[in-house]
């Protein structure tokens, strides 16, 4: 992983070769429960602030803001294919691009923001993935788009950045049934936690699910969102603490 002095962002040497990040908080200009770079229009945070953090970031990305794109994200298995910026953010929680200088983004709390490239077929993706949308098929989703675009599977690179960990993910018995009673596999992803309640290893459901679609190559980061509150935002540990909001993470990719 490496990190810039401004702002702090990770990066994975299985996306070589694509400009690539999953970027931290710090470095931002948010204040309060938002400090640092929270890239969330749909948060409470003063929008002149976000605008000044996704800048920030597109600057990082070499783009300016308004090749920054992202769609409007809301739990589903949907992958859209953009070739330019869109006049209005469709309704998808993945998007696939072959069109170089058009840096697509995910933004993220806690479920897990996924990267994808197949350097080869310049096809790259991004995806927000939370257990809903891993669990309707959006990575699968994401990779049969790809190939749509151009990509070929078995040359496709996905990364997980930062997630919540199984430390720190406690379901309840309704959680873990709707996985159990339809994949009773799925049960190697939960531990018993206290008081009759299990632990959800969501990055490695995730990455289940990537090397399960056939991609080439597949890892998480290993960076917890909810146990660094310094370096990430996390939408259950604002719960948690009683806060009335969060910030997002952004993570982009482009060709």
């Amino acid at each position: 992983m490496t990190v810039t002095l401004t702002l702090d962002i990770l990066t994975s040497p299985v996306l070589d070769g694509v400009k690539h990040g999953f970027f931290a908080r710090r470095g931002g200009a948010s204040s309060g429960i938002f400090e640092g770079l929270n890239c969330g229009g749909g948060s409470s945070d003063q929008a002149e602030i976000v605008a000044l953090n996704r800048e920030r970031a597109a600057d990082a990305m070499g783009v300016t803001a308004d090749r920054l794109v992202t769609v409007h994200q809301v739990h589903s298995a949907r992958a859209v294919i953009l070739d330019d910026v869109p006049a209005d953010r469709p309704e998808a929680d993945a998007i696939v691009t072959a069109t170089p200088g058009l840096a697509i983004t995910v933004l993220t709390a806690d479920c897990q923001p996924v990267l994808f490239a197949d350097r080869e077929a310049g096809v790259v993706a991004a995806a927000h993935a939370g257990w809903r949308g891993a669990v309707d098929g959006i990575l699968e989703a994401t990779v049969d788009t790809m190939v749509e675009a151009g990509a070929r599977r078995e040359a496709i690179h996905a990364v997980i950045g930062p997630s919540i960990s199984q430390r720190n993910y406690e379901v309840g018995q309704e959680f873990f049934e709707r996985f159990h009673d339809e994949h009773p596999e799925t049960a190697r992803f939960f531990v018993n936690g206290a008081d009759g309640k299990y632990l959800f290893d969501l990055p490695a459901y995730g990455l289940s699910r990537l090397r399960s679609a056939g991609v080439a190559v597949a890892e998480w980061t290993r960076h917890c969102t909810y146990a660094d509150p310094d370096r990430f935002y996390s939408y259950r540990r604002a719960t948690h603490r009683g806060e009335a909001d969060y910030g997002r993470l952004i993570s982009a990719i482009r060709l």
